[in-house]
């Protein structure tokens, strides 16, 4: 499975916000440096603002760079303009969807999403196909859909209100296995139910192809599946990172949170990025992880770019215990700590 990376469009479209050209442009030059397959900076037919950023990182970034596009001619001549490597064209595809976003019967937009499709390929682009509230579709639609746009990069499966958990995903994942090969289907999850990462890790072990990723879960509503949470997992659950660089993860997210001036996102407990999760203060913690630290990690944080942090009480003062923070590097752990041992190992909860 591989990552397209969507903080700089689903970020910039969250309540309040309005990225500058410069910053998306930089955020997505830093984002490039892990190695990422695909990032979708904007939607190049809101603005020049996007048709610009696209424009300029398509002509220096490694990774493809895509835009996003309804099924409309503007559109798609909108990302042509911009230079896009890829036209991601969505469609809505639930009976619900249908009914009310669209007021078009199915056989219809499949028709639109033909033409859209085409034309883009007559621009260059490569075409990607994304259906709307996929996950509350019938298989069988699904299956037809695959199969009908057999000839795109990808389609992707979105779970666009964030209804669905990992044992759902499976199911029809593995239902339209039968019928599809899932090396070409990529899903797209949000986190309203707080299980957006576990839901791609989820597609990963069926079998998909691509899935959408964001830094610190930066998206409309509750947020997309978090980048630095599904490629950690994905070490440490299967030993694979989906291409990123996993020694520039958590360094990197946090730069782009910061150019983003999203560094709330990343709040103090925040999995893997924030500033307490590798923090340790328990004297039996502390006193174990001078031997061998995975007693109490999860993970090596410093695989991922991070480190430690120990707090280490000393002789009571006034109203409070002094403590010592330090911020290690694997190789000064040992050493560093073998100094307080003494007094840490005293200290248990």
């Amino acid at each position: 499975m591989i990552l397209s990376d969507v903080t700089l469009r689903e970020g910039d479209q969250m309540p309040g916000r309005n990225y500058s050209i410069e910053q998306k442009v930089t955020a997505g030059k830093k984002l490039d440096e892990l190695g990422l397959a695909f990032i979708q900076p904007g939607f190049p037919i809101t603005g020049e603002k996007d048709r610009t950023v696209i424009r300029r990182l398509a002509s220096t970034t490694d990774a493809q760079i895509i835009a996003l596009a309804r099924a409309v001619e503007d559109d798609i001549e909108a990302a042509a303009v911009a230079e896009a490597d890829v036209a991601e064209v969505f469609i809505p595809i639930s009976d619900l969807q249908l009914e009310y976003s669209l007021q078009k019967p199915r056989n219809e937009v499949l028709r639109l999403a033909r033409e859209a499709i085409d034309l883009a390929t007559d621009h260059g682009l490569v075409p990607h196909l994304t259906l709307i509230d996929a996950f509350r579709t019938e298989p069988e639609h699904l299956s037809e859909v695959a199969i009908r746009f057999s000839d795109v990069g990808f389609v992707t499966l979105a779970d666009t209100v964030g209804a669905r958990t990992p044992i759902s995903v499976r199911d029809l994942l593995s239902t339209l296995q039968e019928d599809v090969a899932l090396s070409k289907i990529g899903v797209h999850f949000h986190d309203d139910m707080g299980v957006a990462t576990a839901n791609a890790l989820a597609a990963h072990e069926v079998g998909v192809g691509k899935a959408d990723v964001s830094v610190a879960s930066l998206g409309e509503r509750a947020g997309n599946s978090a980048l630095e949470e599904v490629v950690t997992s994905g070490v440490v659950e299967h030993d694979v990172s989906f291409g990123v660089t996993k020694d520039k993860l958590i360094p990197t997210c946090r730069s782009v949170l910061d150019i983003l001036e999203e560094t709330d996102a990343a709040g103090s407990r925040k999995a893997i990025l924030g500033s307490e999760v590798t923090e340790h203060e328990s004297g039996i913690h502390t006193a174990a992880m001078l031997h061998e630290p995975s007693v109490f990690e999860p993970f090596n944080p410093h695989v991922f770019g991070g480190a430690e942090s120990y707090c280490l009480e000393g002789e009571p003062v006034p109203l409070a215990p002094r403590r010592y923070y330090l911020v290690l590097t694997s190789n000064q752990r040992s050493n560093a700590l073998e100094d307080f041992s003494s007094s840490s190992r005293t200290k248990g909860r």
